[in-house]
């Protein structure tokens, strides 16, 4: 097993391939807008899920059976499309004002039962400027948790269940990172009033049913695939992947990340437009095909640990800051994550 993450000298790949794209496809920056509907999207999905723990609550807790059921094939795709949700108003790519978008990633997390929005939109940003990054990006495993994992499939498996819980771990390592701040505060009021209201009204059987989907939406699941998908690599030339399956569809095209990387200001439903209009750029690249094959492979592959990452040098990292931190009519920052 590796002891360490791969190191790499050069910044990551998305940059240069974002200036190469605008300039061989002018026409890509039409893709380039914002899409409202996705809130009106993202409130389907809780009252969704929130009419389905109301169903559980009638039942009763004796049938949990049920719910972990459903929420495996039901609530895991229902939350996790929630997640592309907040992803996208973490981009300010449903709406003009921050604070508004800000509104959605609230709400698209309420049945998660725990407020992550916020703490993702922190760190999130802070992933696409500093790829690779141990002290910046959280996307890193800790190396305490890599060795502690291992390649053993076990662990790994034990690891992808409890996901939530080691990602919690990770943000405290980070640099220059404030997690705690009004928008926190409201992330954490609006979730513990959700909650009262969900045992309240549903039951703790329903609270269970969101608990369950809650876990495997990025867990131990197929759409719990998609973190091993993004970044975990066993080959040096290639540190992002993208995923082109059919879950996709249920899952509002989280797989197209090579594409999302590259251009940050898309938002989900134009990413399969940009991989269509620049194939040149995106079918030379390794790809995956099946989440599912890819968590046994994961699990299973002695190949595969938590080390299966690449780490930025130090150097890299100061050029690519200060590119992202460039003028506003600067090209880098047609590419950039919209702040």
């Amino acid at each position: 097993m590796r002891a360490a993450f791969y190191q790499s000298g050069t910044e990551h790949p998305h940059l240069g391939r974002a200036r190469a794209l605008l300039k061989a496809h002018p026409e890509i920056r039409q893709l380039m807008v914002r899409n409202p509907w996705t809130a009106w999207l993202g409130l389907s999905i809780v009252v969704f899920q929130t009419g389905i723990a109301f169903g559980m609550g009638k039942l009763g807790i004796h049938y949990w059976w049920l719910s972990l059921i459903i929420g495996y094939f039901v609530g895991a795709f229902a939350n996790h499309a929630n997640y592309v949700i907040i992803h996208d108003a973490t981009h300010n790519l449903i709406f003009r004002r921050k604070a508004w978008n800000i509104f959605v990633a609230i709400l698209a997390d309420l049945p998660n039962l725990a407020p992550g929005a916020m703490g993702f939109r922190v760190y999130h940003l802070k992933h696409h400027s500093h790829q690779g990054d141990y002290e910046h990006d959280a996307d890193l495993a800790n190396h305490w948790e890599a060795r502690l994992v291992g390649n053993v499939w076990y662990r790994k498996a034990l690891w992808l269940m409890l996901f939530p819980f080691f990602q919690l771990t990770r943000p405290p390592r980070l640099k220059a990172i404030t997690m705690r701040d009004r928008w926190f505060v409201l992330n954490l009021v609006c979730a513990a009033a959700y909650d009262v209201a969900v045992v309240y009204f549903c039951g703790w059987a329903g609270f269970l049913y969101l608990a369950f989907s809650f876990f495997f939406s990025i867990g131990l699941h197929p759409v719990g695939a998609r973190w091993i998908q993004e970044h975990y690599t066993n080959d040096l030339d290639q540190e992002t992947y993208s995923y082109y399956g059919p879950i996709n569809r249920l899952c509002l095209n989280m797989g197209y990340h090579n594409e999302h990387h590259d251009l940050p200001s898309i938002p989900w439903n134009n990413l399969p437009r940009l991989h269509a209009m620049a194939p040149e750029f995106y079918d030379t690249l390794k790809s995956h095909s099946s989440w599912t094959r890819l968590l046994f492979q994961f699990i299973f592959d002695k190949r595969y640990s938590l080390f299966s990452r690449i780490e930025r040098l130090k150097q890299p990292n100061v050029e690519l800051s200060r590119s992202h931190d460039a003028a506003p009519n600067s090209a880098s920052a047609l590419v950039a994550a919209r702040h």
